[in-house]
């Protein structure tokens, strides 16, 4: 780690020889000491450098102790400046009382007592470099996040091209093939690439939610009867053993949404629904509409874990049981995503006599959709 940069302390006074008496008792290593004679040219300083602490004299013409520290704490960028004020008076209360109505930390007397002063300045400078290097820390450790999430984006685009050759490739192949032991393993070659694409696809879809890019949306005019009766199709051919339902209420299924991720999202929900669902219990699909608003529940016999349930939707969170390591834990967390991109909400509702629902919620309109 570099070295952290100097520490600044303002020291304001409308006396030269007061500001150098201070310099000489304040002035070390890993110190910046900053003069100011006057209020206008302190709020200058603070406005140009991130100070730890300012030692503020109460008595200066024009523009005072008090009313620099009052402007002090009307400024976001000043409002936590630690503010030590320095009199040539005794301890007056009604004094006292304004100071630290203003937003002082401590008062000195002068004449100023030497070791008082260093402990003070040493506290205050030692709690700046702590946030410094707190900071910092922090810093580092989100370009190391992102630049990993941009890492992963990468390799997963790039390992998208060779996968894909070995698709088409299997798809001719088995054109050709006719030993039935032959087609049983080029199929099985082929369900695993298509689930390695599935897997970079998540991952690519992580490492744009997590740099801030977020998940991308090309919506349009889209009628969500329509995909979700091609989601349940698709899924009943390659569940022939399960039993899927679906319910309209009769209100329009028309809105502004993108296609291929609300199919995306309903082709995981009731995916989920089925491996994990209890076994011989059907699995529902439900649309309500309304008018400003889609609303869908995709509902399973069985229960989700309450210890379970506020973890649902993190990143890399794998369910229980012998299909667990199927996936990457992303499937959840992705539709969470899309579904927020959309503007809407996702929910889910599990008990052991209901049964679980996952309800999602989406704006029909435009304007409502974060694209």
């Amino acid at each position: 780690m570099n070295a952290l940069p100097p520490v600044k302390l303002l020291l304001v006074d409308d006396l030269d020889e007061n500001l150098v008496a201070l310099e000489a008792l304040l002035r070390r290593d890993g110190l910046e000491l900053l003069r100011a004679r006057s209020g206008p040219e302190a709020l200058e300083l603070l406005l140009l450098h991130d100070v730890a602490l300012a030692l503020l004299d109460i008595q200066m013409p024009g523009m005072d102790g008090f009313e620099l520290a009052t402007l002090m704490r009307g400024v976001e960028r000043t409002r936590y400046v630690p503010i030590i004020f320095l009199t040539a008076g005794s301890h007056d209360i009604q004094c006292v009382f304004r100071g630290y109505e203003a937003g002082a930390v401590d008062f000195l007397v002068k004449p100023i007592d030497p070791v008082l002063l260093g402990h003070k300045v040493t506290t205050f400078v030692d709690l700046h470099r702590q946030r410094l290097v707190r900071e910092r820390l922090a810093s580092e450790l989100e370009e190391a996040l992102r630049l990993n999430e941009l890492f992963v984006a990468a390799v997963g685009h790039d390992l998208r091209s060779p996968l894909m050759v070995l698709k088409v490739g299997a798809d001719l192949v088995d054109r050709a093939l006719v030993d039935p032991g032959a087609r049983r393993a080029l199929a099985l070659m082929r369900s695993s690439t298509d689930r390695v694409l599935r897997m970079l696809d998540q991952l690519y879809d992580l490492a744009r939610a997590r740099v801030g890019v977020g998940i991308t949306l090309e919506t349009r005019a889209t009628n969500f009867r329509v995909v979700a009766d091609k989601v349940l199709e698709e899924l009943r051919l390659a569940h022939p053993e399960s039993v899927m339902e679906v319910t309209y209420d009769g209100g329009s299924t028309d809105g502004f949404w993108d296609d291929q991720r609300l199919a995306q999202v309903l082709t995981n929900l009731v995916g989920n629904a089925l491996r994990h669902g209890q076994t011989g219990s059907p699995v529902v699909l439900t649309v309500r509409g309304t008018s400003p608003l889609l609303a869908f529940d995709v509902h399973n016999g069985g229960e989700i874990a309450a210890a379970v349930r506020p973890h649902l939707f993190d990143a890399f969170r794998r369910s229980e049981g012998p299909r667990a390591r199927e996936g990457l834990g992303l499937g959840l967390y992705i539709v969470q995503q899309i579904v927020l991109a959309h503007g809407g909400s996702i929910d889910v509702i599990s008990s052991p006599e209901s049964g679980t629902s996952f309800r999602v919620q989406l704006p029909r309109q435009r304007e409502n959709v974060r694209a």
